[in-house]
């Protein structure tokens, strides 16, 4: 067996435990999208047709050819003819001819002949049938084009993300039903220790109610596992083996909580050393509180001895057992929490007296966040589906430059 605490830094302590068992080993299963948040892709989502399905309008406004409004001023505007409305959720009727314009309004199926639209706010009604274009726009400004989205074929999420509202949103976008996740893995929860007693028992002298089965129980359904209590185990040899031996079987990974410290009475190491290979891998990680940790695997199955101190336990949870959850389930894009600071990597402008919030790609760069912009259309989802945050823009401000540190607020 390793020698007792020998002390390891955490990261290379995780690393080790994690070369011994496999990532993303658990089942799939096939749930309803309204079930999905927070479940991972167990394979890659592809697209079954384009997103969207036809040029549409960005904005309510008249859709125009692009070349009848070239020239167009207040003092002098271009005239065009309104030959229709288009109406919502179907085909136009007509097809757009030169110097005309049909009424159009946001999301609309821009008509056969039409390249372009004029926002509504650069028009007026003349007379009836005839409206002016004051301000000029060029092809297909103020459309969202066919596939501007996403194209039929394409890979739109991976396997090994952690679904949020935007991919849920993507995906009902593109009609998915039902979608491929990683089974939630099951971690058994084992207390022990003669002190610790159930939290509806009035403590004697001495003992201590078991707070680390309801912290580590919400961790692991925050962390989308599914916890499996086997209550309190005496500091009794057989008690303890036959606990952890039957956890071990039953379940994805095993948290033991007290038992591994110095103590003579503490028996957690030697029983996990005996419950299967490789054993134990560490015992003590370089870090307060929570040095005398336990990392083991027992025939593929990760173990961990925490310490029983509710806060040393809670922790070495978050240093140990919430990746060991993510790579049970095969995550491969972990995103930061926050909100959290970081270094804008190009320039970006706005508008003063309007709030911007901007979609964000976040990387770790020389010990610092970096961010780059998504610059997006607010129909197309999938550019909020592939984004780690948002940037806020005040609206006193005109921007930020290259190099500025801004808040993020991840999604």
């Amino acid at each position: 067996m390793p020698e007792f605490l020998t002390l390891l830094p955490p990261k290379e302590a995780l690393d080790k435990w994690f070369s011994a068992f496999e990532a993303g080993k658990l089942e799939n299963e096939d749930v309803q999208l309204l079930q999905a948040p927070g479940r991972v892709t167990s394979k890659p989502v592809i697209a079954a047709h384009d997103l969207p399905e036809f040029h549409r309008s960005a904005m309510d406004g008249y859709a125009v050819q692009a070349r009848d409004t070239y020239g167009a001023s207040e003092g002098l505007p271009s005239y065009l003819n309104v030959v229709g409305e288009v109406p919502m959720g179907a085909i136009p009727a007509f097809t757009l001819k030169t110097n005309q314009a049909a009424l159009i309004h946001t999301g609309g199926m821009i008509p056969e002949g039409a390249d372009s639209v004029v926002m509504l706010e650069n028009t007026q009604t003349t007379r009836q049938g005839e409206i002016e274009v004051y301000q000029p726009v060029t092809a297909n400004e103020n459309v969202i084009l066919k596939g501007e989205d996403i194209h039929q074929g394409q890979e739109v999420i991976p396997a090994g993300v952690r679904l949020r509202h935007a991919e849920i949103g993507g995906l009902a976008a593109l009609g998915f039903q039902m979608v491929s996740v990683a089974k939630r893995p099951r971690i058994g929860l084992i207390s022990s220790g003669d002190e610790v007693i159930p939290v509806d028992k009035t403590p004697l002298p001495g003992q201590v109610r078991d707070v680390n089965e309801y912290t580590l129980s919400v961790l692991i359904e925050q962390k989308g596992g599914i916890p499996i209590h086997y209550g309190i185990i005496p500091d009794n040899p057989e008690k303890l083996r036959g606990a952890i031996n039957k956890a071990i079987l039953e379940n994805d990974a095993v948290l033991i909580t007290a038992g591994s410290s110095a103590s003579t009475r503490d028996l957690t190491s030697t029983i996990i050393q005996k419950a299967g290979k490789p054993g134990v891998l560490v015992h003590g990680v370089n870090v307060r509180p929570g040095k005398p940790t336990i990392l083991a695997v027992c025939d593929s199955i990760p173990v961990i001895g925490l310490p029983g101190n509710p806060v040393s336990a809670l922790v070495i949870a978050t240093l140990f057992v919430s990746p060991m959850i993510e790579r049970l389930m095969g995550i491969k894009q972990t995103r930061p929490s926050g909100p959290i600071s970081a270094r804008l990597k190009v320039n970006i402008s706005s508008m003063a007296g309007r709030e911007d919030w901007i979609p964000v790609k976040m990387e770790e760069l020389q010990n610092e966040y970096q961010v780059d912009p998504i610059f997006f259309k607010s129909n197309l989802i999938f550019n909020l589906a592939s984004a780690d945050g948002l940037m806020r823009i005040p609206p006193a401000v005109t921007g930020f430059s290259a190099g500025e540190i801004v808040n993020i607020y991840p999604i």
